[in-house]
C-alpha cells in the first residue's frame, strides 16, 4: 500500500504539537484542511488514527507508529534541504581535476587545501598525467576540469581554454653552476652541456626540443631521461646537468638550490589555465575552486 508521505509528515506534526490547531499554525495552513488530509489517509488505511474523545483527537497506537515515519521523512527532507543549498553555493559536491605533476604541485596544492578547510563535506579527485593522457581523461569525462598548457585543448574543437598565468618555459640549472655567471647565454653553450631530459613524447620536451632548434642548437647531449618531476628537481640540483622546467609552476620548489638561467625564446611561450569540455556546464564547486586559485595566483582572469 502506498502512502502519501506528505500526510504522514504532517501526522508526524500533529502528534508533536498535541493539537490539529497547534499543528495547523506550525505548517501555515488551516485546522479544516489538516483534518480533510488525516481523514483522506484514514479512508487510504481503512482504518482511524485518533481516537476522537469530544472535541479532543488522541492518536492510537497505528497513529503513532505512523508519526515515526512521518518524522523521519521530515528529517530526510530538511537533510536533503541542507544538502541542496551546501550543492548550490558549492560548499557540497564533488571536484575531478587533472593536471600535469609539476601544476599538481604546490600550484594546485597550496589552494586545494585552502579548499578543502573551507568545504570539508567536498569530495576531490586529483589525476596526475602527461598532456596525452589529461586530453584523453577530460574527453572521457573521467575529471570534470583540466589545469594545463594552452595546447592540450587546442587540437580538440569541444574544450574551452580559460587562461591563468603565463607558465613559460625556462632553462634551469643549479645555483653556482657555470652558466649562471654568463650574461648572455649563447646556442653554442647550451650545445656543451648535458641535458636532463623530459620523457619522450611529454610537451615539454617537444617544446624544448622546438625551442633548442629555432635558437640554432644543433644538438643537445642527453644524460638522463625521466617523467620524475621530483627527480628532475633532485638531481639537476645536486649535478651539472641541465633542464627546462615552466617557471611559474617551478618557482616553488627552487629555494636556494636552483635558478633559472637568463635565457629565452618566443617557443618557450606556454599559458597554462583551466580546460573544460564546451558542451557540459560547470558546477558550482568547479567555480568556486576556479574562483579561490584566480584569487590566490592573482591571474589575467581573477578580475
Amino acid at each position: 500500500m502506498k502512502l502519501d508521505p506528505k500526510y504522514l509528515a504532517q501526522l508526524s506534526v500533529i502528534v508533536e504539537a498535541g493539537s490539529f490547531q497547534s499543528a495547523a499554525n506550525r505548517l501555515g495552513t488551516t485546522q479544516p484542511a489538516l483534518s480533510r488530509n488525516m481523514k483522506t489517509l484514514e479512508a487510504r488505511l481503512g482504518t482511524p488514527l485518533f481516537q476522537r474523545e469530544g472535541r479532543r483527537s488522541i492518536p492510537n497506537s497505528l497513529g503513532i507508529r505512523l508519526a515515526r515515519n512521518g518524522l523521519a521523512i521530515r528529517l530526510a527532507e530538511e537533510q536533503a534541504g541542507i544538502v541542496a543549498d551546501q550543492t548550490a553555493k558549492g560548499s557540497v559536491g564533488e571536484l575531478r581535476i587533472g593536471a600535469p605533476p609539476i601544476v599538481s604541485g604546490r600550484f594546485l596544492s597550496d589552494p586545494l587545501t585552502e579548499f578543502i578547510k573551507a568545504n570539508p563535506n567536498c569530495s576531490i579527485e586529483i589525476r596526475t598525467g602527461l598532456v596525452h593522457e589529461l586530453r584523453t581523461m577530460l574527453e572521457r569525462g573521467q575529471v570534470d576540469i583540466v589545469f594545463g598548457p594552452k595546447s592540450l585543448a587546442e587540437p580538440i574543437a569541444g574544450l574551452e581554454f580559460e587562461e591563468l598565468i603565463d607558465d613559460g618555459v625556462g632553462v634551469m640549472c643549479r645555483t653556482g653552476h657555470p652558466l649562471t655567471s654568463r650574461k648572455q647565454i649563447m646556442a653554442s653553450d647550451l650545445e656543451a652541456q648535458i641535458w636532463l631530459a623530459h620523457s619522450r613524447g611529454s610537451l615539454l620536451r617537444q617544446q624544448t626540443e622546438a625551442a633548442m632548434i629555432a635558437s640554432g642548437v644543433r644538438s643537445m647531449q642527453i644524460g638522463c631521461e625521466t617523467d620524475s618531476i621530483r627527480s628532475v628537481l633532485e638531481i639537476v640540483a645536486e649535478t651539472d646537468l641541465i633542464t627546462t622546467m615552466p617557471m611559474a609552476t617551478t618557482l616553488p620548489y627552487l629555494g636556494d638550490r636552483l635558478e633559472f638561467l637568463t635565457f629565452d625564446h618566443p617557443q618557450f611561450h606556454r599559458p597554462l589555465g583551466a580546460i573544460r569540455r564546451r558542451a557540459s556546464s560547470s558546477s558550482r564547486t568547479e567555480d568556486r575552486f576556479l574562483w579561490l586559485l584566480k584569487q590566490r595566483i592573482g591571474g589575467p582572469s581573477s578580475t
